[in-house]
Order: structure tokens, then sequence, then C-alpha cells
């Protein structure tokens, strides 16, 4: 088959945002580089770079970054001769004075994120970040959370306020294919824009979810290097592109410049496998927001209880981002009742 005939996805790759939960948010501007010139060189044209929360979110809540947003960015586009750079604006936590920081630096796309049921959020940034001129593209996180249809209606706003690329974003890990293909095909009947979708790997389906949105019409494909990302990481960028060849798209993607990118340059510097865990597996399985991922283990460990009764009541609770408070919460409650078990014990022993 042809290049001509054959149909297009663009890999975005986000091993410098999403992965940098991987590794606590302590790449340096330097590594950032490296990979940044990597990616580039593969042919990936949009590099998602900065905190793993997004623009402003090195704090003690979110966990400092070893370098501040704009050095990130700029250490990425001094890197690249293509790839345009890309940051993440999550309404509430970054602010405009910071994304006007980034596109000084020289980033060229914004990612506005917010919750699913929340489109009205993102009014502001895509409005004012398609003033200044940037390409827009936004996701509604824990898409999941909605049926196909009320998905549709929130994407609609995001049109309508100028969003480029709007995102069906699996937060969570907690969609398998047909509930992947049925809310982008939703999408598609609903809006003007391009479609993307990002994939967690957290049920093991991570690819399979990405083809799948493709088959229904998204163009944009996010993946990381290695699966780096919150909990059991993202879709890999370098096994999305190999994988997407052979289902007969072209991503514009040189597979083995990719691959040594991943190999010879991210995998030296990993912590450990980006791998499905227990509690990575039980986050998305309960459907629950993957950055809750290291707070739920060092509370579990903290409060003597186990990390799968912790993710398993927040998932009843339906907590989203934003309410990592509520995993404290839980774990003290369950360490309580687990108390009060013990001396019912006792008492009646």
């Amino acid at each position: 088959m042809s290049t001509a005939s054959r149909r297009k996805v663009t890999l975005v790759d986000t091993s410098l945002r999403d992965g940098m939960s991987s590794v606590s948010h302590k790449f340096t501007p330097e590594q950032v580089a490296e990979i940044s010139k990597g990616l580039d060189k593969a042919g990936i044209s949009t590099i998602e770079v900065a905190h793993g929360i997004g623009l402003g979110a090195s704090s003690i809540q979110y966990g400092f970054a070893a370098a501040t947003d704009p050095e990130y960015v700029r250490a990425a586009v001094e890197a690249t001769s293509q790839a345009d750079i890309a940051v993440l604006y999550v309404p509430g936590i970054a602010t405009l004075a910071e994304l006007e920081a980034a596109i000084d630096a020289g980033a060229k796309t914004v990612r506005v994120a917010v919750h699913c049921t929340e489109a009205d959020c993102a009014e502001q940034p895509i409005v004012w970040a398609r003033e200044h001129g940037m390409k827009v593209m936004s996701f509604l996180m824990m898409s999941h959370k909605l049926e196909p249809a009320a998905l549709a209606e929130q994407a609609a706003k995001l049109d309508s306020y100028g969003a480029q690329v709007i995102y069906v974003v699996d937060s969570a890990g907690a969609m398998v294919p047909k509930g992947a293909g049925a809310r982008v095909a939703a999408l598609r009947e609903a809006v003007d824009a391009d479609l993307g979708f990002h994939a967690h790997n957290n049920l093991g389906v991570g690819i399979a979810n990405a083809l799948t949105a493709a088959e229904e019409g998204a163009a944009f494909i996010d993946g990381s290097l290695r699966g780096l990302g919150a909990s059991a990481g993202n879709a890999q960028t370098e096994v999305l592109a190999a994988a997407f060849e052979r289902a007969g798209y072209d991503t514009g993607v040189d597979l083995l410049p990719l691959v040594d990118v991943a190999e010879h340059v991210v995998a030296p510097l990993m912590r450990e496998p980006q791998i499905v865990d227990e509690t990575a597996l039980i986050l998305g399985y309960a459907g629950v927001y993957s950055t809750f991922f290291h707070p739920t283990k060092r509370a579990a460990k903290k409060y003597g209880v186990k990390e799968r009764d912790i993710l398993m009541e927040l998932g009843r609770r339906g907590v989203i981002g934003g309410q990592e408070d509520m995993i404290i919460d839980v774990a003290a409650e369950l360490a309580g009742r687990g108390e009060h078990a013990r001396l019912a014990e006792a008492v009646n022993a």
C-alpha cells in the first residue's frame, strides 16, 4: 500500500509531561533536550513538556519539578528543528500568565484539560490562546464517566470556544475498545474540530483503545516512550508507531529512531519498569484518576490498610482529579473500621 493511499494519524508524544509522573517530575532540562531531540529526529510533530500535572503545578501539593516550566519548554525548543512544543493547561492550576511565559519560551501548542463534565471551564484559556496564535487542543479528562452522547455535548462546547483538536481522555485507564470507539464516534457527529485520543494502560488495552479510536475518526493519538506516565502509564509511543503501521496507517514517524530514543535515552532514566501492578490495575478497574496512584500507596502504608480497598472506595464515591485529599479521608476511615472490628473481635473472644 502506498503512503498516499494510507490513512493518516498523528502521534503526539507526552513522555516529557505525563511521563514526568513516573520520575516524580525530576527530568532535568538537559534530559528533556536529549529526549526531545530524539523524538524530533524520529518525526514526532508535537512534543508535550513541563510538569506532569501541567503548567504551574510544581508545588508541595503536586510535587516540585527539577526546573521551571519555561526552562523545560526552552530546552525542548532549542533541541528540535521541526516539532511543535506543547504544554498542558489545567484551569484552576495554571494561569494565563504562566501560559504567556510558556509562549515566550517557544511553546506553539496548548492542551487545555478539563474534567469531562466541566467544558465551560476551558472557554477562557481556549479563547485567549487562539487570540495569541497558539494551536489549541482540549482534553475531556475522565471521559469514561460520561456516556457517549453526554460527552459529545461537552465536546460541542469546546468546539464552540475554538478548540482545534478535542480529545477523549481515558485518565483512569478504565476504558476498553468498545467504549473508547463509541465515545470518539459520538464526538465525530457533534463537532467540526479534529479528534484525539489519550490512553492509559491500566487494563492493558491502551494500544487497542488507540487503534479503535482511530478507526472511529481520532486523527491525533497520544503516547509516551516506554509507556511513561501516571499509574500504569500511557500507550507506548514506539509500540503505537509499529501497531499503526501494521494497521495500514501513515504516522509520518520513522520507527527505528523512535525505538532508539526509547531504548537508549529514556530506559536508562527510568527508576523502575512501567508495569500494570495491583494498584494500577485496581485504579483502572475502579475508574479512579491516574495521579491518585502514588498518594494511595503512601496513604495505605501510613494507615496500614490495603491500597485496593482505598481505590475501590474512591471509585464508589466517584472522585475526580483535584480531590486527592479524599485519599487520606478514606484511608483513615478504613483504618478506623479495621480497629473497630479488631476491638469487637477481642470483646467477643
